[in-house]
């Protein structure tokens, strides 16, 4: 019910868009605490002083995204994440995630495909970026024959002012070698390593009661817009010519 209610009201401006100590507090409990029957106790607690604040960030990033980032979305239904684990393949078989993260994805493309912003409040940090973090290996090729096309640019994108001072480097998980299919002199090659074209940073968890929380993490997101549009061009264009194996429509998912 919470869900369907914010996402019926509007985004304003002035929305409360932080968290508190209570927020973090509850994290650190929940560490601690991991179980159903604990949590269950407590998810009125959870969504008063987890759940409640990042829907809150979510509705205020759908009034603010649209003026330098107008192609991700920013909705609770696609934002948010169950508080959920799926145990079955892992060995840490801890029932709730102790986090609480929001992803804005590109509208047009599958959730996890492309290339978007995220913010998480840990217990112990506050991690604020995007970019791209699990592509398939037909997007990542994609991606790579762009980037090897248009090299140029995207290094003026990561060594731009606001791009250093906020994030320093790319980074993300990396090949050893330049990749088979490109020459191991390219150009490129630094840039064509890359599994992953990741930005971020990192706070402590109290950061995300702080007054600045979302001004910081908002002008985070204008620095990191250039290149998650980027990494993008080259799924759309696959999208548009039917290379992903589904029509493509300019509307919204």
């Amino acid at each position: 019910m919470i869900d369907r209610m914010a996402a019926s009201r509007p985004a304003h401006p002035d929305s409360e868009a932080r968290f508190t100590a209570r927020s973090v507090a509850f994290l650190r409990a929940l560490e601690r605490h991991n179980r159903r029957d604990w949590f269950r106790a407590r998810k009125a607690r959870y969504d008063e002083v987890v759940r409640g604040p990042m829907l809150a960030l979510v509705q205020r990033f759908a009034a603010d995204l649209p003026a330098f980032a107008p192609d991700l979305v920013a909705d609770p239904r696609v934002s948010l994440y169950r508080p959920y684990r799926d145990t079955r393949f892992s060995a840490d078989k801890a029932p709730i995630k102790t986090h609480i993260g929001a992803l804005f994805p590109h509208r047009l493309l599958p959730r996890h495909e492309g290339a978007g912003f995220y913010v998480e409040v840990a217990p112990h940090r506050v991690w604020y970026g995007g970019g791209m973090y699990m592509p398939s290996t037909t997007a990542l090729q994609q991606v790579r024959e762009h980037v090897a096309a248009h090299h140029r640019r995207l290094a003026r994108i990561v060594s731009a002012p606001a791009f250093r001072r906020t994030y320093g480097v790319l980074e993300g998980n990396r090949l050893q070698r330049v990749p088979r299919g490109f020459p191991a002199d390219h150009p490129a090659g630094d840039f064509l390593k890359h599994r992953q074209f990741l930005a971020g940073c990192e706070r402590p968890a109290e950061f995300a009661a702080s007054p600045a929380f979302y001004r910081t993490v908002l002008a985070a997101f204008k620095a990191l817009a250039p290149l998650t549009a980027f990494l993008n061009e080259p799924l759309l264009a696959a999208l548009r010519s039917g290379e992903l194996g589904r029509p493509w429509t300019d509307a919204a998912r």
